[in-house]
Formats: structure tokens, C-alpha cells, sequence
């Protein structure tokens, strides 16, 4: 393979790395592009490239992030060569590194460390306490012993002469170390960070959504919506099933007897898959408002398999968020949900009151009722037949408590009592554990 098919080849290993999603036939699409256009002007290559690969604004950000840290270029470690008169030549037999160093060859210095680096398997790194150990093993590989081997012997020859060129050589090996660090960086900037980010979500993952530090909701937000992209993928696939099932014997029959009784049209029974309907009530006072966002935000990323979404937010009274929620984006529209409702004392038995005067008359068996809330109601009326009720006309009732149930009907919870008129009542403090439970209501709907 030529160096620079291969050059392109780990570069698309890269941007797969840092979540630019390459097909086979993008590869393909890629090389002939890199092709067509040569290797010698950057800028060109670069958008080339991007417009063949790059299919979302977000995914161009991280395109020219790691274009720019793929192909940079390192300062040197060989010098430009001195004057002649003042020119160090390497003694007969000297290491081929110790040439290249003292002749400020810069090319053949980089070309001899990626070639390092792929034997080393560089592009495998993971972590990033491997890089001081993969950079030593590089340079090894490119003959860094027999260069240390050199300047010892040349040191202890005691000349002049063998002193001058082992200076030279020492800061030269300085430098190539330095080079070798930023080499190494790179690669785990390319190659380690999609590790990283896998390592970081699954902590965020398990982290209390009740306890979240601000300096990770953005990466929160993001891990919420890749959850519900993946989730959306897989459910919207299932919907979309050409050519399964079983045989419909009577109409193929049917049709087959314009033909002389030939079945030329097979008619497959088929059936219809509902998207689920599905009302939120998000308790947003103050001890569970951090939970109601993240709730709200996975929810409205399922767009794609969700057929209706009736939002409400509440505290001592339940109000529609189906407004601010459809007019701002959402991580905005949930700071207006929050002000306008939002961190007051919880009355649960009004907003159940509230909940059944605004959506009663369209609960029916295929919508899924889903609250998020503690179930403490400041000792006020909880409205149990009301929950009764909502039980009784919708498909499902789940609850969603942050709470552990060892705290379930402890003080002024009345979640014991609220739990009887539920499908499913958990503990939900984790987007791990939120992920679950709306797959749940989806794979429900779907094998149905």
C-alpha cells in the first residue's frame, strides 16, 4: 500500500475514533476524492475530504478538529544543517538515527517515526497513561539505544572533537524526545479520546441525577441524546419490516385468479405497529428538578417512535409545557419550565386534579402514563382516586422516583400508596437506569 493511501486509511480510522461515522463506501468515496485532488495542497485535500465525509454540522466541527491534529507536523528535533565549515559528520558506522539528527533531515526524521509508531501499533492506544511508555518503545524502535550507546562512547573517548559530537548529539536527542511526546499526544488526542468518552459516559451514566455537577450537564445533555438516538434507531428499524411474517392464503388466491390462477402477487398478512402515546408529569420542585429536565430532554429526543407527547410540569398546580417546549429548544425551554413552575412546595393530589382536567378525556389504552416525582405532598390530600382512575383508562402507569424505596411512605411520602396504581414504580436516579425503563415502554409497544 502507498504511504499516503495508508496515511488516509489511519485518518479514517481517526475519524471513526472521534464519532465521524465512516461507511465502507464513504472509504471508498474518500480515497478516489484523495485522488482526484493529490496530497499536495492541504486546504484542497481538507475540503474534499470534509465534503465526502462530513454529514452534519457537529460532525464537521470534529472533522477539522481531527484533520488539523491528524496531518500537523511537529517542530523539528534535527537542526537545519550547519555551514560546512561548521558541519558535524557522523563517524563511519554511526546509527542511521544519529545521521538524521546531525543533518537537520526533518523528513526523514518524521518518516522514520510514523513508521516507528505503526510497528509499536501507536494507532492502538486506548489511554492516556500509555503514551510515555508507547513514546519510549517508539523511539527505541527508531534507534534510540544505539544513539545512547553512541554518545556514551563518544564521551568516553574524551577528544575534543568526540566530546563536540556528543553534545550535539545529546541536545539533538533532547529535542527527539520532545518530538516523540507530541507525536504520541496526537495520537491519543485521535485515538484515545473516543475510549475517554466512552469511560466518562458510563460514569455520567451512574451518576445521581439529583446531584449533578454544572460543569457536566453539556456532557450530560449529549450522553441524553445519544441514548435516545440509539434507542430511536433501533425502534424505528422494528417498524419497518418489508416481506415478514406469514402468507395471507386468501388474498394471494384472490389476486391470482386474474392470472389464470398463477399467484404472481404475494400478499403477506401484515400488521400495523402503533407508536406508543405517551403523558409526562415531571415533578420540578426543588428536590427533583434536576431529574425532570433530564426526563424531559430524553423524552423529546424520541420523536421518531413516539406518536404523541403531552408534557406537564408541577408543583402545588400542573400546567401544559407543551408550548415553551415546542417553541424554544429544549435544554432553553426546560430553564423556562423551571421559572415558570417550578421550586415551589409539591401538592400531588391538585396536580393529579389538574392532570385528569387536561388530558382525563384522551387517556386511552395506548397511552403510557410516566411521573417523575418523589410522591411527597407536604401531608396534603394525595387523591389516590384519581390514580385510581388514570390506572384504569391508560395502557400503562409508570413511576419514576429519585428516591430509594427504602424511603418510599417514610414522613409525608405516599408512594406505598401511590405504588399500587402502577405498572411499574422503580427508584430512577441514573440515565442508565432511565434508558431502561423507556426501552421497556417501547419494546412493549412494539411486541404488541
Amino acid at each position: 500500500m502507498e504511504p499516503m493511501q495508508r496515511a488516509l486509511g489511519d485518518f479514517l480510522r481517526a475519524l471513526r475514533a472521534n464519532d465521524v461515522r465512516v461507511s465502507p463506501a464513504e472509504a471508498i468515496d474518500a480515497h478516489r476524492a484523495a485522488a482526484e485532488v493529490g496530497f499536495s495542497n492541504r486546504e484542497l485535500l481538507k475540503d474534499a475530504l470534509c465534503v465526502t465525509l462530513a454529514k452534519s454540522a457537529e460532525e464537521v466541527d470534529r472533522f477539522d478538529v481531527c484533520f488539523d491534529t491528524f496531518f500537523a507536523r511537529p517542530a523539528t528535533a534535527g537542526k537545519p544543517p550547519p555551514p560546512p565549515e561548521d558541519r558535524l559528520e557522523a563517524p563511519d558506522g554511526a546509527p542511521r538515527l544519529a545521521e538524521q539528527l546531525l543533518a537537520g533531515d526533518q523528513a526523514a526524521l518524521t518518516e522514520a517515526m510514523e513508521a516507528a509508531a505503526a510497528r509499536v501499533g501507536a494507532g492502538d492506544i486506548r489511554l492516556t497513561t500509555q503514551r510515555n511508555l508507547l513514546t519510549r518503545r517508539m523511539l527505541d524502535e527508531m534507534g534510540l539505544r544505539d544513539l545512547e550507546s553512541m554518545i556514551q562512547a563518544l564521551r568516553a573517548a574524551g577528544g575534543p572533537r568526540d566530546g563536540a559530537l556528543a553534545e550535539a548529539l545529546s541536545e539533538r536527542r533532547t529535542a527527539l524526545f520532545a518530538q516523540g511526546a507530541a507525536f504520541m499526544e496526537r495520537q491519543s488526542q485521535l485515538y484515545a479520546s473516543e475510549t475517554g468518552r466512552r469511560m466518562r459516559d458510563a460514569i455520567l451514566a451512574q451518576q445521581r441525577l439529583t446531584a449533578v455537577e454544572p460543569e457536566d450537564f453539556k456532557a450530560m445533555e449529549s450522553l441524553v441524546r445519544r441514548m435516545a438516538k440509539r434507542l430511536a434507531t433501533r425502534y424505528a428499524r422494528k417498524r419497518h419490516k418489508a416481506h415478514e411474517g406469514k402468507l395471507d392464503v386468501r388474498k394471494t388466491i384472490r389476486r391470482s385468479m386474474g392470472h389464470g390462477g398463477i399467484p404472481f402477487d404475494i400478499v403477506w398478512k401484515t400488521e400495523t405497529l402503533h407508536k406508543p402515546k405517551i403523558a409526562v408529569m415531571c415533578d420540578v420542585s426543588r428536590s427533583v428538578a434536576a431529574a425532570a429536565q433530564f426526563l424531559l430532554l430524553f423524552l423529546y429526543s424520541l420523536n421518531e417512535v413516539v406518536e404523541r407527547l403531552d408534557a406537564f410540569a408541577f408543583s402545588d398546580r400542573l400546567v401544559s409545557v407543551n408550548d415553551v417546549l415546542d417553541a424554544e429548544k429544549v435544554d432553553e425551554a426546560i430553564t423556562l419550565v423551571l421559572a415558570r413552575v417550578g421550586f415551589r412546595p409539591t401538592d400531588y393530589g391538585r396536580s393529579l386534579a389538574d392532570f385528569m382536567d387536561a388530558q382525563g378525556a384522551k387517556l386511552d389504552r395506548r397511552t403510557t402514563v410516566i411521573i417523575l416525582g418523589d410522591g411527597r405532598s407536604n401531608f396534603a390530600d394525595p387523591r389516590l382516586d384519581l390514580m385510581r382512575a388514570i390506572s384504569e383508562r391508560a395502557r400503562s402507569v409508570i413511576w419514576l422516583n429519585p428516591e430509594p424505596e427504602t424511603y418510599w411512605g417514610q414522613g409525608d411520602s405516599k408512594m406505598d400508596a401511590y405504588s399500587r396504581f402502577c405498572t411499574v414504580a422503580k427508584t430512577c436516579n441514573t440515565l442508565s437506569q432511565l434508558e431502561r425503563i423507556i426501552e421497556d415502554v417501547l419494546r412493549t409497544y412494539m411486541s404488541h
